[in-house]
């Protein structure tokens, strides 16, 4: 047997009793959690600082389990985690990403433990379907969409569309985040190439945009006059919001983008089932009170958005299947690069 299938083997056989039980018995999962003492979250759905108050939420409503934050943007944190798998090295115990590609990517590799959260049953109809029964699962959702610094752009010429970003009245003050480390940017990329094909972006690029990494890079830009206009996501730009900066939300009358967060339990997990306890509690009400009060978007219906965004029944919605995602985001990162030198 290959080390690593070997090292697997010996994770789940150790952690054999409480995973059989952790449905029926929460109790049993959490006591042997807390042996375990803490575990490692990968996480690139929401920014640092909200994180980090999620894994401090969990401590406080489990005392004596730490959880070791690692923040990056999605395709960053996968990278990590394939370095992780390759060397036999395994450090991350959950894994939240912005790409849902990812999660099909690692079953393959069998990397992703077999395990079905208590909670995943309590999902909104809306996500159910898309994660993968028994292993992967929605945990946070947002929506990609315009953001423009409201003191700078008069309501007026406010852009209303993705097409009006290619007005030369916009050049050097749009700024955006990169396909090839954002999960969520890779997702509206395929949505524009899709509405408006390459074209789109090859006119873009006449606009010299300001490209950083994270989707959540345009923000900060836009909070600090840099440029006007950018592609954010909801929820991080109504948090900036909240806090009194310039940011305001903008609609698309051609179509925002739902992207959908999911995480997993990693096979080779150092801490199972603290793992599995972190996975149920990322699907519980507790942690959707805590996504909205955040401005996250939760995946639990009896958890409403707080004021100010629309209810996504309201929304003109683009959105994908993982399969679509899998095949197509690869092949836009490579023409981002090829387009925006």
């Amino acid at each position: 047997m290959p080390l690593a299938r070997r090292r697997f083997a010996v994770g789940l056989a150790a952690a054999s009793w409480p995973l059989s039980r952790a449905g029926a018995d929460t109790s049993g999962l959490e006591t042997a959690a807390r042996k375990e003492g803490n575990l490692t979250w990968y996480v690139a759905q929401v920014d640092s600082e909200t994180a980090e108050l999620m894994g401090r939420s969990f401590t406080e409503r489990y005392p004596g389990i730490k959880v070791s934050v690692i923040r990056t943007t999605g395709q960053v944190a996968y990278e990590r985690l394939s370095q992780d798998l390759k060397n036999n090295a395994p450090q991350c115990d959950v894994f939240s990403t912005t790409d849902i590609a990812h999660m099909p990517a690692l079953m393959k590799r069998n990397a992703i433990a077999q395990y079905t959260p208590e909670n995943a049953a309590y999902i909104a109809p809306s996500f159910q379907g898309l994660g993968q029964d028994g292993y992967y699962y929605p945990t946070t959702s947002t929506l990609m969409l315009m953001i423009v610094n409201s003191q700078k752009v008069k309501p007026e010429e406010v852009p209303r569309a993705w097409t009006d970003l290619l007005d030369p009245r916009w050049k050097g003050r749009l700024a955006f985040g990169h396909p090839g480390f954002s999960g969520y940017v890779g997702v509206w990329t395929v949505a524009m190439r899709r509405l408006y094909g390459w074209e789109f972006f090859e006119k873009l690029a006449k606009n010299n945009p300001r490209i950083g990494r994270s989707g959540n890079d345009p923000i900060t830009l836009l909070n600090a006059g840099e440029c006007l206009v950018g592609l954010g996501p909801l929820g991080t730009s109504m948090q900036s919001f909240d806090k009194g900066n310039p940011i305001s939300v903008v609609y698309p009358s051609d179509g925002a983008i739902l992207c959908t967060g999911p995480s997993a339990v990693m096979a080779s997990a150092p801490h199972p089932n603290a793992a599995r306890l972190f996975a149920n509690w990322l699907m519980s009400l507790e942690f959707a009170r805590l996504c909205a009060d955040q401005r996250v978007d939760a995946v639990r219906a009896e958890v409403p958005p707080k004021a100010g965004v629309r209810p996504l029944s309201e929304v003109k919605l683009l959105r994908f299947t993982t399969a679509e995602l899998a095949k197509e985001v690869p092949e836009v990162i490579e023409l981002w690069r090829d387009t925006f030198i």
